[in-house]
């Protein structure tokens, strides 16, 4: 055996789990992404997808994609900056930087190739990069890419971000990068006091939209819409793997950052363009996003009725305000068997363990789509009441 494989020989903490019955990863799904799924030949509800507006099954995208096959083929074989350039790709970027109210965008593979590419190309030495603690992965990636200094500040805590902006030479070039909505927590960014720290201390803002597209702001632009800030804040990213359906991202601001990007991000120069299909999806989706508002009303009715719900039984779900819903358990072992419990009952939730959030913060990650009802919803509450008091969980459902 080779001293890698050697390395890794010892690695079987998943198949501890296993062994367990508590192991919640890997799930196989058969069917299409809805609010039903089948897994294992049995049908599902679906609590752990990131399809806000319910539409990865629609007619209109799917027969979309089909039509961008047939003129463009399956792929580009090659990079946005050599032969990957489709009329396609420049479409949907003036659409997206329409729909978020900046001059230009510029569309990645992945969401995550976005804030790797960016994150990492934009500032140098002598500049500082402010992380809130609790950002994406793919921004801390990002981070550790560039050779700025990285400051992290306490978890949407102004007063924490002011202390380190305040510790920055004045000179320097400040980004202060933060998600829209956060992704395991489901509270918003707090957006209108951060554009305030910016503009004193001379920093720029980025925002990931990626949970927020289709989910905040006027017809699903995002936050700057939500807050009416989109002047004030300099980058906006998004994902096109969530509300619309489809996979790949984009970044959009002013014509000077997005030309440099084009230049000189090395996920864009050096990765293969988007798929033709992926890119027709995300025009079709964000059509039907824009004149199907009913979609954003019926996501936030069945949000308020869960969070409502949840509470009522007794569930802590921190300080979500969004269809992202976490039901604190505060013990991974907990969380994994309980999860296991709910899949076996018909319901599909994502556990959420150390290390990708602290020990004593494990939880159950909760999600709407605009397609859930309310019957579902209750069915899902009254299942999963139901195994935390089994489970002998403490503060949930009791």
């Amino acid at each position: 055996m080779k001293k890698l494989q050697k390395a890794f020989e010892g690695y079987d903490l998943p198949q501890k789990a296993m062994q367990a019955g508590i192991y919640p990863y890997f799930r196989t799904i058969e069917s299409d992404q809805d609010t039903v799924v089948t897994i294992n030949g049995r049908k599902v509800l679906m609590f752990g997808s990131n399809s806000y507006l319910g539409l990865t099954n629609h007619p209109r995208i799917k027969e979309a994609a089909k039509k961008a096959i047939d003129k463009y083929g399956t792929g580009c074989a090659g990079s946005r900056f050599l032969n990957g350039t489709l009329d396609i790709h420049v479409e949907l970027e003036e659409k997206i930087a329409a729909m978020v109210g900046k001059e230009r965008a510029l569309c990645y593979s992945t969401g995550f190739q976005v804030n790797l590419g960016v994150v990492s190309a934009l500032t140098g030495r002598r500049d500082y990069i402010f992380l809130d603690e609790l950002d994406h992965a793919s921004i801390i990636e990002g981070s550790r890419l560039s050779f700025s200094k990285v400051l992290k500040y306490s978890h949407n805590d102004m007063r924490s971000l002011e202390k380190r902006l305040s510790q920055c030479e004045p000179e320097s070039l400040k980004l202060i990068v933060a998600d829209g909505i956060f992704s395991m927590e489901g509270d918003i960014v707090k957006l209108p006091e951060m554009v305030d720290l910016a503009e004193k201390y001379d920093a720029s803002i980025m925002i990931d939209d990626a949970h927020s597209t289709g989910v905040l702001g006027e017809s699903g632009r995002g936050t700057a819409s939500h807050f009416g800030l989109t002047d004030r804040v300099d980058l906006i990213m998004g994902t096109f793997s969530k509300s619309l359906a489809s996979l790949g991202g984009f970044i959009a601001s002013d014509r000077y950052t997005i030309n440099y990007l084009k230049h000189n991000s090395r996920t864009l120069i050096f990765s293969a363009s988007m798929t033709p299909a992926s890119a027709a999806s995300v025009i079709a989706a964000m059509d039907i996003m824009m004149s199907e508002p009913e979609r954003i009303s019926h996501l936030w009715d069945v949000t308020r009725y869960a969070l409502d719900g949840f509470r009522a039984m007794g569930f802590d779900t921190g300080k979500s305000e969004s269809p992202i819903i976490p039901l604190f358990i505060r013990d991974s072992e907990k969380a994994l068997m309980l999860t296991q419990h709910l899949l076996a009952d018909g319901i599909f939730v994502n556990p959420v363990v150390s290390p990708a959030v602290p020990k004593d913060d494990c939880l159950i990650r909760y999600s709407l789509m605009a397609t859930h009802t309310r019957e579902q919803v209750d069915i899902s509450i009254e299942k999963i009441t139901k195994a935390a008091r089994n489970l002998g969980i403490t503060g949930m459902g009791n």
